[in-house]
């Protein structure tokens, strides 16, 4: 039973794919189903109606579902990632945004903004860049620079200016059209923007500091479950492209287009790039389940097992985007023909690559 449960959704997102990147959003029906499977409360809770789901369990979900659809792992990855901050947020703020069915967040880790200090909370300012899934999104996280109502910085111990994350609501926002980039169109990374909006105090939130809910697993720390979640995304769509590069050679090949060396040349290459990605997977998957043991058992994780999670994220991440290339010349025009399946696949690959977080290997 559980094998054709998970053969039908996963049927459906693929006889949705295109239609969503035509839309430039996912379609209403994958959004039923997002909301239906609690996609987007992937992380938060049991007590504010969350999926209650670990983070070894999600890691493994959100590779499938890029599998499945690029454009649906990343919204549902950045999406249910930003979930996440449940866990920090004030308990009667949290009840009363995730009482909706159809709650999902978005937002930019970058600083986009100010908020300056007032009697009653913040007023805030500011544009924020690259927030997946904003068409649909209920709820809103930006980064803000604190001031005082002289405009001046607020400065830390260390003289550094501080930094806060703010909650914002659908209605509070404006959205800027301008995602218009190549791949991973149906995520809908558009901007948004705030013009003197007055927030209360128990909309701003700090990750992995006052936890507000006991919960196992809030205590893992955001850069590596970023760096975690980033990877399998790539994992996940490699996993679809390496598929489809196979089927689409084979298929020129039956043709005859190929002598019996090009033919054992290409499989030679192709079953080194699918070892290499097995490989790297199986060890991704051993050091970070190593360190949420770690975290579980002394409620912890050492600062080796943390920078070995770092260092296998990268070096997966970066295998998936070679074989991407390595590939592709042995797709054929398919490949390059834009909307099919191949070429969207191969867009998205290169599309997620260009995250920040995982640019370098070392």
């Amino acid at each position: 039973m559980e094998d054709t449960l998970t053969l039908n959704w996963q049927e459906k997102v693929d006889s949705y794919a295109a239609l969503s990147e035509e839309m430039g959003k996912l379609h209403p029906e994958i959004l039923e189903l997002a909301y239906s499977e609690n996609w987007f409360k992937l992380f938060v809770p049991e007590v504010y109606g969350g999926a209650n789901k670990k983070l070894p369990e999600i890691l493994r979900l959100e590779e499938q579902l890029a599998e499945a659809d690029g454009s649906l792992g990343w919204t549902i990855t950045l999406c249910a990632g930003a979930g996440w901050f449940a866990g920090f947020l004030d308990p009667e703020l949290a009840t009363e945004i995730f009482a909706d069915r159809e709650v999902c967040f978005a937002g930019s880790g970058a600083v986009g903004g100010e908020a300056i200090k007032t009697e009653t909370g913040y007023r805030i300012n500011g544009q924020w860049n690259y927030a997946s899934g904003a068409l649909h999104a209920t709820i809103f996280t930006a980064n803000c620079f604190l001031k005082n109502e002289n405009g001046e910085a607020i400065l830390d111990e260390n003289h550094e200016p501080v930094i806060k994350s703010f909650i914002l609501k659908k209605a509070e926002v404006n959205i800027l059209p301008g995602w218009s980039y190549f791949g991973l169109i149906a995520t809908g990374s558009h901007a948004f923007e705030v013009k003197n909006l007055e927030v209360p105090e128990n909309r701003t939130f700090l990750i992995n500091e006052d936890i507000q809910v006991k919960d196992s697993g809030f205590e893992y720390p955001f850069l590596q479950l970023a760096e975690t979640t980033l990877a399998v995304n790539s994992l996940g769509m490699t996993n679809h492209f390496i598929k489809l590069v196979e089927k689409s050679f084979h298929a020129r090949s039956s043709m005859k287009r190929f002598t019996e060396p090009q033919i054992r040349f290409f499989t030679t290459e192709l079953n080194r790039c699918k070892n290499e990605v097995q490989t790297l997977r199986e060890q991704f998957f051993t050091a970070f389940d190593k360190s949420w043991v770690e975290l579980m058992d002394n409620g912890q994780i050492s600062d080796a097992k943390l920078a070995d999670v770092s260092a296998i994220s990268r070096k997966l991440a970066h295998a998936c985007w070679r074989t991407a290339g390595i590939l592709f010349p042995y797709c054929g025009l398919e490949a390059a023909k834009k909307g099919s399946e191949i070429n969207r696949v191969w867009r998205d690959i290169h599309t997620a690559s260009q995250h920040g977080l995982l640019t370098f290997e070392v």
